[in-house]
């Protein structure tokens, strides 16, 4: 089999952490990268073996010469529709991109169609689904341990950039089932950008999938949760990544108290390393990717949702039938955030 050929767009520590998963493949052969910054992609190449000539500031012309099999797309939320365009159009066979997907909800939907219409596997890296302690709340959520999952929360900074993690979690959880609908508010006192997206101060957002299970998500400076992700079902609780405790714990019928699980079972190493491999063996066999991006897709419209619930002040059924970003919307218009002059 001839191995692929991979190309890094974006040379900074996550562009440095993709190259890792590359490395630790004896399927691919990192040949170029490319970043503005030049010294960037400079240590990154003597890091990686790759060649000075490898080394490029601009993305299009190392998608044109090199002619990567895979690219990974590290760079500013804001510039992923167009570079992940440029590598569909240069005739990649898959791309691993960082998340959140885009800016705006019409542009997260034009990037995952473009690449179903040329065929290109893309995966975002919403890497904590290769993380131990997830992996093992899922597979206690599951196994009847607390009983039939009722409800999933998250807790976090904010819905855009750290959201997506936990939007994608209360999927993983509820084994990618749909959901139905999303109400949520948001409320936005103070500038704080995410790779140059503006953020909400705080958030809520609560959400209905169609097998019955809840989720909330709830954001900005005092979410009060006491822990990253808690599941709750009929016959017990799982908290994950407990504020000054446990990675994981468990409470659930029949036991004297919280409960610390054996994680021997669940994967081991980077996460991000894994999620590259997963790819590399996805485009090899056909099946899909754990971090596909019909995933990512759909944990990206309850971000959107939630912020169109907010601008409608109603309830908000899926499919999502907006284009834009309603936060950046009512922003631009005064609606929230500070008064225009």
């Amino acid at each position: 089999m001839s191995i692929f050929k991979v190309g890094i767009i974006g040379c900074g520590g996550r562009g440095r952490s993709h190259a890792n998963g590359y490395s630790a493949s004896k399927d691919v052969k990192i040949v170029a990268c490319a970043d503005p910054k030049r010294e960037n992609a400079l240590e990154l190449a003597k890091n990686h073996n790759i060649p000075e000539s490898g080394v490029y500031s601009d993305y299009k012309e190392m998608l044109e010469k090199e002619k990567p099999d895979i690219v990974s797309v590290c760079v500013w939320t804001g510039l992923h529709y167009q570079i992940i365009i440029d590598s569909v159009n240069a005739g990649v066979k898959a791309i691993h991109a960082e998340k959140p997907m885009a800016p705006t909800w019409g542009e997260s939907k034009k990037i995952y169609q473009a690449c179903v219409d040329k065929n290109v596997m893309i995966t975002f890296c919403h890497q904590r689904r290769f993380g131990g302690p997830f992996v093992k709340a899922k597979q206690l959520a599951n196994d009847g341990t607390i009983g039939q999952l009722h409800r999933v929360e998250g807790y976090c900074s904010n819905l855009f950039d750290w959201g997506t993690h936990w939007f994608d979690m209360f999927f993983f959880y509820n084994n990618d089932e749909p959901a139905e609908w999303v109400i949520g508010q948001i409320n936005w006192e103070e500038d704080h950008k995410a790779f140059g997206i503006p953020l909400e101060t705080d958030g809520l957002s609560y959400v209905k999938w169609k097998n019955n299970v809840y989720g909330l998500l709830v954001t900005g400076r005092a979410t009060g949760g006491g822990c990253a992700n808690r599941l709750i079902g009929t016959k017990g609780m799982i908290e994950v990544y407990v504020n000054n405790g446990p990675a994981i714990r468990v409470m659930h019928e029949g036991s004297t108290g919280w409960q610390i699980p054996n994680l021997d079972d669940v994967p081991k190493g980077d996460d991000t390393v894994l999620s590259v491999l997963d790819l590399i063996d996805c485009l090899k066999t056909g099946r899909e990717p754990v971090l596909s991006g019909r995933k990512a897709l759909q944990a990206t419209e309850l971000i959107f949702s939630t912020y169109e619930s907010s601008r409608r002040r109603a309830r908000i059924y899926l499919p999502l039938d907006i284009e834009d970003s309603p936060l950046l919307s009512m922003l631009e218009e005064g609606v929230i955030g500070p008064k225009k002059k």
